[in-house]
């Protein structure tokens, strides 16, 4: 009797063309020919506009044994949002300009013939599961996978977003250095797991993830299969204490500064003047919202050294 050929492994890209003066759509090519070179079937999704691309994935999803995201963590984020709940897993192949959450699954930043042998294997080994952040406001909701923030590090953003050069982390670099010249810190109303104060702060992270800003390690410890989410808050300091800090950050050295608060928690309700919201390098809400995780939220391909396992005794009790 001859047994009947194993189906072939159906993947589909969701592709930002754009991303990274179009560096995602020459990966997502670069990914789709190495893809069927090794006998996947794939489905190359690239529309006009977000909206249009989270509906196709949608629509290929119950066709999908994975969708893997090409671009930055704008994109990777638009696909955790139509994954959320589902069994399907969400891959990344970076090519954006931080690139944090696929630094948080392990994959890496400068091969795809190396991001996509990390796909295949993680696929080969079965999908791991990661919590969500989710952020709630007037009239919206959206999760989030590696970092939510409010206040300096979310002017930084709009600041960087606005400009075309230079890329990857020197934009965000100069973007912090312009805007400290006339930032003032923000009186926040912080709710911490139903506990209210008012803080004045420079700015108000809540990590699911460790890094943002293409490799800011602001909460070094954070992981995102714990159940609890990371609060990282940066209370009032000059302009040189503040560039002091700064260059500590990427490599995590700015715990246990006098100006630095981390602790975790698993709802933050965040409001203050003129409050914008970013979460995964994207403009997310304006106004007072809610944080919250949401355990095991979303399947993920990661590479087997990613620190994602759930463990026992973890934070999540």
């Amino acid at each position: 009797m001859t047994l009947p050929e194993a189906s072939p492994a159906r993947i589909t890209l969701a592709v930002n063309p754009a991303a990274h003066a179009g560096l995602g759509g020459r990966r997502g090519s670069e990914a789709a020919a190495a893809l069927r070179s090794r006998g996947v079937a794939v489905t190359e999704l690239r529309r006009e506009s977000a909206a249009e691309l989270a509906e196709a994935v949608a629509t290929a999803l119950p066709a999908s044994d994975a969708v893997v995201a090409v671009g930055g963590d704008g994109v990777v984020n638009l696909v955790a949002n139509v994954l959320v709940g589902t069994a399907v897993p969400l891959g990344v192949i970076p090519a954006g300009t931080g690139n944090d959450v696929a630094r948080l699954l392990g994959i890496p930043l400068d091969s795809v013939p190396a991001a996509v042998e990390v796909l295949l294997a993680a696929l080969e080994a079965g999908p791991r599961r990661l919590d969500l952040g989710r952020i709630d406001w007037a009239g919206g909701r959206r999760h989030y996978v590696a970092v939510a923030s409010a206040g300096f590090d979310a002017r930084v953003n709009e600041r960087a977003n606005a400009w075309c050069w230079p890329r990857g982390r020197a934009r965000y670099v100069l973007a912090v250095l312009r805007e400290l010249v006339s930032f003032r810190p923000i009186p926040f109303e912080l709710t911490v797991d139903g506990v209210a104060r008012t803080q004045r702060a420079m700015l108000v992270s809540v990590a699911n993830g460790p890094s943002l800003g293409g490799g800011m390690r602001v909460a070094p410890a954070a992981r995102a299969d714990d159940g609890a989410l990371d609060l990282f808050v940066v209370g009032p300091l000059s302009v040189p204490a503040f560039l002091a800090v700064f260059p500590k950050v990427f490599r995590g050295a700015h715990v246990g500064h006098r100006a630095v608060g981390l602790s975790t928690a698993h709802s933050v309700r965040l409001a203050a003047p003129g409050l914008v919201v970013y979460a995964d390098g994207e403009r997310v809400a304006s106004g007072a919202v809610d944080i919250s995780v949401v355990p095991r939220a979303l399947a993920v391909l990661a590479a087997p050294a990613a620190d994602l396992a759930v463990r026992p005794g973890g934070r999540a009790g």
